[in-house]
């Protein structure tokens, strides 16, 4: 697989993330929700954190939350550098093509997460109780690097009341599948799965 196939995929995962994110922000209010079957929903939900809303600030106390957004963020982007080098780098040695789509993969979908974090803070107003404008004249809802990841697809598959000898969790209503997540962290999901379920074909001794 080129260079130049790699980035037509990430073009095409980029275009239906953001596309998907823009046209949520712009007609959803923040926890709005429409049922498409009993097991998939539309859940308009933002996320600052790092996966399922962790935060950096949740396991180093005496960093600020807005401190602990900046960095996640100004991590990301130095991270997605060091992907694109690795897709540069695994085209030229022409690696294994599933080596290849994983780490394409994994950088359309870190990278359309970035774009939230980066630029949808000055980019749109709030949602909460209103639906978000694009480029609002009164300023967005926060600053650079503040922004927060917009997540929307749901699928709690069912619902079971767990008995109460069940560890950890005995009594509760346990929900799967509970995360909302959007495009591009399922395009880094897959690049992963791929490498695991592929590791032997992916990582080859002629490519160490």
């Amino acid at each position: 697989m080129s260079l130049k196939k790699s980035i037509v995929l990430i073009i095409i995962i980029l275009l239906i993330d953001q596309i998907s994110k823009i046209y949520i922000k712009t007609n959803f209010m923040l926890h709005e929700s429409v049922d498409v079957f009993s097991w998939f929903k539309i859940y308009f939900i933002e996320n600052d954190g790092m996966a399922w809303g962790t935060k950096i600030s949740d396991f180093v106390s005496f960093i600020s939350d807005r401190t602990a957004k900046v960095a996640l963020t100004l991590f990301r982007v130095v991270a997605i550098f060091g992907i694109g080098y690795w897709l540069y780098d695994a085209t030229k040695k022409q690696s294994p093509k599933v080596l290849i789509w994983a780490i394409a993969l994994i950088f359309a979908g870190a990278l359309g997460n970035i774009i939230d974090s980066v630029l949808y803070g000055v980019l749109f107003d709030d949602s909460i109780n209103q639906v978000a404008t694009f480029l609002p004249e009164t300023g967005g809802y926060d600053a650079l690097l503040h922004g927060r990841v917009v997540d929307m697809l749901y699928f709690p598959l069912f619902e079971i009341d767990l008995p109460e000898w069940f560890p950890f969790y005995g009594g509760k209503r346990f929900n799967f599948f509970e995360p909302v997540f959007n495009i591009a962290d399922m395009a880094i999901s897959t690049g992963f799965i791929m490498l695991i379920v592929f590791n032997k074909k992916a990582f080859s001794k002629k490519d160490i």
